[in-house]
């Protein structure tokens, strides 16, 4: 069972990346994922979530209006379209998955620890500099 996400990169200010999130050795339709970031020196910061079932999705206003949060349950991917990014962007990313639609949303919004949640990756570096 693993997360792994990718897509990370050096990008300028103003323009986009798409990360991405492959589960592997389960089902992503019985999950609901969610997307943390940590800069350095940082707080974790929950910033997205969607929910099973009824797809419902969340933005931490840090990102609202600048990301998209998708998933591809045919691909087993959750996937994270960044916009618009900003130097105060570049940060480590990271998903997580869980069985509980509730815990998740919870988690997500109260940036718990990833050791809290069902799975998480190990991360993706995105850095936005000129």
């Amino acid at each position: 069972v693993q997360l792994q996400a990718s897509g990370g990169g050096l990008v300028q200010p103003g323009g986009s990346l798409r990360l991405s999130c492959v589960a592997s050795g389960f089902s992503l339709s019985d999950y609901s994922f969610g997307w943390f970031r940590q800069a350095a020196g940082k707080q974790r910061e929950g910033i997205s979530y969607i929910v099973k079932g009824d797809d419902s999705i969340w933005y931490a206003d840090s990102v609202k209006g600048r990301f998209t949060i998708s998933r591809d349950n045919g691909k087993n991917t959750v996937y994270l379209q960044m916009d618009s990014l900003k130097p105060g962007d570049t940060a480590l990313y990271y998903c997580v998955a869980d069985s509980d639609p509730k815990g998740l949303r919870v988690g997500i919004r109260q940036s718990r620890d990833k050791h809290d949640f069902d799975y998480w990756g190990q991360g993706t570096l995105v850095t936005v500099s000129s």
